[in-house]
């Protein structure tokens, strides 16, 4: 088969298409799936930046998300070769992941892909809807008719949260940097739109809730903006961010506002033996693939991608002005 390689860490350049052996079932509850499209997450581009996460796993193929279609199954697998599926599994350097023709993954790791959501879609939803879900549903406790703020709102985990927090029946504010995304938030249910290239984000955030703050913030880009998304929170409020804060981070005024602060890295149960909380995002990406096809939840796809274009993605995704998610079609 054919996959895109990481032959040891740096630029796009590290990344090529390379023929290797096609991986094939060794447990009888395992499916062997065919590609047609991988998701394209930040997530990667640090790895391919920095090296993955187990030593000497190099060479290595990336990927967290993917979807397929199974063409065979173990005996004990229960489920159908020619099944349409979606996952978030492998490309942390440990298991192979989805820039490939081929896939083997436990079938317990695998969600049914409804009729109605194409593969494109469903290579976009996994990694960035589950960190969505998990940051302001299990994380924050979101209930309705809070304020909530989403920092980074037109990016891929982003414009799943800010629905997310509509559909949960919250008031949303979102910052964007341009015109057309400050549209696009709009049209996806944001109520006040910041403009962070014009206003601080907090004085913003402040100002739309009368000098109250926000009840929960998102903070989906780091640096500096979590110190906006703790100034931006109301006292006893929720902060979650996706990245590590900075050194500088005013722990001083998150105490002094009784916030809780929480992490959400979505990676953790596919690096850790932590099965509750893996199937726990099993569920999630069940739910937001039936939400897709129901047509409650919009994935903006910023472009599609062949394969052996993997290089020129991480160019895009690495610039950190995507909108929504990138895909690689493979074929």
């Amino acid at each position: 088969m054919y996959a895109v390689v990481m032959t040891a860490p740096g630029g796009p350049e590290v990344l090529s298409l390379t023929e290797c052996p096609e991986p094939e079932i060794v447990t009888p509850t395992q499916v062997k799936v065919r590609l047609s499209a991988a998701g394209v997450n930040p997530i990667d581009t640090k790895l391919r930046a920095r090296g993955v996460f187990y030593p000497d796993a190099l060479p290595a193929i990336l990927g967290c998300d993917g979807a397929g279609v199974v063409v065979k199954a173990g005996a004990q697998a229960g489920i159908a070769v020619g099944t349409r599926v979606a996952f978030c599994h492998g490309g942390l350097g440990g298991v192979p992941g989805n820039y490939a023709q081929f896939t083997v993954i436990e079938a317990a790791e695998v969600v049914s892909v409804p009729e109605a959501v194409d593969d494109v879609e469903a290579a976009a939803l996994p990694l960035a809807l589950i960190t969505a879900w998990e940051s302001l549903i299990d994380r924050a406790r979101l209930r309705a008719e809070q304020t909530v703020l989403v920092i980074g709102g037109a990016g891929g985990v982003g414009h799943l949260a800010v629905q997310l927090a509509c559909l949960h029946g919250a008031r949303v504010l979102a910052t964007a940097g341009s015109d057309e995304n400050a549209a696009f938030l709009r049209d996806l249910g944001v109520e006040a739109v910041i403009r962070h290239d014009q206003e601080p984000i907090a004085q913003a955030a402040q100002r739309l809730t009368e000098g109250r703050g926000v009840d929960v913030t998102l903070d989906a880009v780091g640096g500096h903006c979590f110190g906006e998304a703790i100034a931006a929170t109301t006292y006893a409020g929720d902060v979650v961010t996706l990245h590590e804060p900075p050194a500088d981070a005013p722990w001083k005024e998150a105490r002094r506002r009784n916030l809780r602060v929480s992490f959400d890295l979505m990676l953790t149960p596919m690096l850790s033996p932590l099965p509750e909380a893996r199937a726990r995002q099993i569920v999630i990406l069940r739910h937001g693939l039936d939400w897709v096809a129901e047509g409650r939840l919009r994935v903006e796809i910023a472009a599609v991608l062949p394969l052996e274009q993997a290089g020129e993605a991480h160019r895009r995704v690495g610039g950190g002005h995507t909108r929504g998610k990138l895909v690689l079609q493979v074929t």
